[in-house]
């Protein structure tokens, strides 16, 4: 089967920075777009960023400019280096990478379980 792990989420004040990383393992036969999502209470989940399986990254408008994006196509990881955090960026923050599995050899997405960021003073 196939597991997507996120780690580094925490407290962090605001104008500091977090780096969170996602690892994919299992059955994977290959890994296309993989991104990361987050909710925070009340809200909907939105997507943050996104980087394809040849590097190229999307930014929501509200990270642009303070998040980076970036994945190791070797060891199936994505992650998220987030800069100039603000108390709007609170959340939880969710990896998703659309893997295609040796057993059914069909891409679906999957999910980690979540990481908490917490951006406060």
């Amino acid at each position: 089967q196939v597991q997507v792990v996120e780690s580094g989420g925490g407290l962090v004040q605001p104008g500091g920075s977090l780096r969170l990383s996602c690892a994919a393992s299992g059955t994977i036969a290959s890994i296309g777009t993989m991104g990361w999502y987050r909710q925070a209470p009340g809200k909907q989940r939105e997507l943050v960023a996104s980087i394809s399986s040849i590097g190229t990254a999307n930014y929501a408008d509200s990270v642009q400019g303070r998040y980076t994006i970036a994945r190791d196509n070797a060891k199936n990881t994505v992650t998220l280096q987030m800069n100039s955090l603000e108390p709007d960026d609170t959340a939880l923050y969710y990896c998703n990478a659309y893997i295609r599995d040796i057993r059914t050899l069909s891409f679906r997405a999957y999910w980690g379980q979540g990481t908490q960021v917490t951006v406060s003073s």
